[in-house]
């Protein structure tokens, strides 16, 4: 059993119309997703814009309705939204995607990383401002940061802030939904870093969200790959990079950039190969309503979306 369980998730929402708004069709976000995080792991959920990841990030953390399906927390079902998580709330949190909106503009670093801390933990005012100072302090900040507004900080800054923030209440899991991908090149790495170090520190478990292959590659122990809310494949680090089986996962490791020039022909010939194979093979690997199939294993962590054959 690991920190955290997902059985069979699925979170469908409603598509209305008619005279009288009537449910017509759903729209499948997340159509049966499991997965197992270990405690210490990075587990990564990978996919294009709408392959539903961060939608199953929200639905674990409850701000999302779960249509079906088990989210379980230490062995406890945890299914449900804010009414039913809360208790977990403190050892579950989360870092945002956008730096720039997810920090309330008009309120000082204080207020915004001690937000948690006063939902969950009655402090006195100097103990409080203290225990801020000291999470600025290991985030990277100085602790005088905390009179400032996040317009003061740049992009990598406030992320920190955002992680600050994610980790006051010393939480055993943190979903981190891209949280990378409105800062620079040359800011991601430092923030990456930094996040493996506290994970170190603090024995963290990450469910990470990204749609940058190369990034999942250099943080996730685990990775799951998804296609309009459906698996492809998933397995470990070097079964994805070392063994990709999936048409879907082949498409997106071609098209991670590679700057060693050295590599480049050899690159170009491998996109090649799989744009052939995609178009050659295409209805080996989705129905017909171009969705994934269920997935099989084919070696003890290896599983990939595969059609039964006859």
């Amino acid at each position: 059993m690991g920190l955290l369980e997902v059985k069979n998730l699925k979170v469908y929402f409603p598509v209305k119309g008619g005279i009288f708004n009537r449910t017509m069709d759903h729209i499948k976000a997340v159509d049966d997703v499991s997965f197992t995080i270990e405690e210490g792991k990075t587990y990564g959920l990978v996919g294009e814009s709408g392959s539903g990841k961060s939608t199953t990030g929200k639905a674990i953390i409850g701000l999302e309705d779960i249509t079906e399906g088990q989210v379980i927390f230490e062995g406890k079902d945890i299914t449900g939204r804010k009414s039913k998580t809360r208790g977990m709330r403190k050892d579950i949190q989360m870092i945002f995607q956008d730096p720039y909106s997810s920090l309330n503009p008009r309120k000082r670093v204080l207020d915004i990383v001690a937000e948690p801390l006063r939902n969950f933990e009655k402090l006195g005012r100097q103990e409080e401002k203290k225990r801020v100072q000291e999470l600025l302090e290991m985030v990277g900040l100085s602790p005088e940061s905390i009179v400032k507004y996040p317009h003061e900080f740049s992009g990598g800054q406030r992320q920190r802030i955002g992680v600050a923030r994610a980790i006051a209440l010393k939480p055993k899991l943190i979903i981190a939904d891209e949280p990378v991908s409105a800062l620079d090149v040359s800011v991601q790495a430092q923030v990456l870093n930094f996040m493996q170090d506290i994970q170190k520190e603090l024995n963290l478990t990450y469910l990470f969200i990204s749609h940058d292959l190369g990034i999942v590659k250099h943080m996730c122990d685990d990775i799951a790959i998804m296609y309009k809310g459906r698996y492809v494949e998933k397995g470990t680090n070097e079964d994805i990079f070392n063994h990709p089986q999936h048409i879907y996962t082949k498409r997106l490791i071609a098209a991670m950039p590679d700057i060693n020039p050295a590599n480049r022909k050899e690159q170009f010939l491998y996109r090649q190969e799989v744009k052939r194979e995609y178009e050659q093979s295409y209805d080996d690997y989705f129905d017909n309503e171009g969705l994934a199939y269920g997935l099989k294993p084919i070696s003890e962590s290896h599983l990939v979306a595969l059609p039964e054959r006859g």
